[in-house]
């Protein structure tokens, strides 16, 4: 199950999950857009089903995952639905700021409680959240972006107590933090920030984590740095 599958990470996550072999259950508000990336993944003979879900909906979600549980046991979950709304921070509304915690945070939250809960029975999950540098303790942080920093220092705890209370559950949990990735919500943020990643590098690295061995690393941050 992939959140944020309409578009940038979430999207590539998508497609490079279904290609590894995965039935990948997409999650995102915009019909239009998840509907297109299930008909990529289909096209090159993978499988998927999308389903429309506001993550910050406790309902929506409890949807999703019903709908994803009637396809198959939910093995892995990749959290990586998010907003961001730059404002300076003297301008920043309580709207603003609850909607940012909403998505970036209460709908991690949301998503993997629920999977969480499925993968107790089978013994075994993994779970992967996206990040950021934006909310990693000592990194450079930009003008604007203080409802989106909090949401994501907010996921990173989060990732180590899903860890902590997993172990004994087989269900691992680690979080991806990566700085200047070419999507949409980059360019919005810093619009002169030349991005070092692609949504298809990030990709690639989730991937490979759970098709590893993730247990060893469970309840870590990994921050992605670039050269660019």
């Amino acid at each position: 199950m992939v959140t944020g599958a309409s578009r940038g990470i979430g999207a590539a996550t998508a497609v490079a999950m279904a290609a590894a072999g995965a039935h990948v259950v997409l999650a995102a508000r915009n019909r239009q857009a998840l509907d297109s990336v299930a008909g990529q993944i289909r096209a090159r003979g993978g499988e998927a089903t999308p389903v429309p879900t506001d993550v910050s909906d406790e309902a929506a979600v409890e949807r999703l995952v019903a709908n994803a549980t009637g396809i198959a046991r939910i093995s892995a979950l990749v959290c990586a639905a998010g907003v961001l709304t730059p404002a300076p921070f003297a301008e920043t509304t309580p709207a603003t700021w609850s909607e940012t915690l909403g998505v970036n945070l209460t709908g991690t939250f949301l998503c993997c409680r629920a999977a969480f809960k499925g993968m107790i029975p089978a013994g075994e999950g993994r779970i992967v959240n996206i990040g950021s540098l934006s909310g990693v303790y000592a990194t450079e942080k930009f003008p604007g972006l203080a409802a989106y920093n909090v949401s994501k220092y907010g996921v990173i705890g989060l990732t180590e107590a899903i860890a902590v209370e997993g172990k004994e559950h087989g269900i691992s949990a680690v979080c991806l933090s990566p700085g200047a990735v070419d999507t949409e919500m980059l360019h919005r943020a810093n619009p002169a920030l030349r991005p070092g990643l692609t949504p298809d590098d990030v990709a690639e690295l989730i991937v490979a984590l759970l098709d590893g061995p993730l247990a060893p690393v469970s309840g870590a941050n990994i921050p992605l740095f670039s050269n660019a």
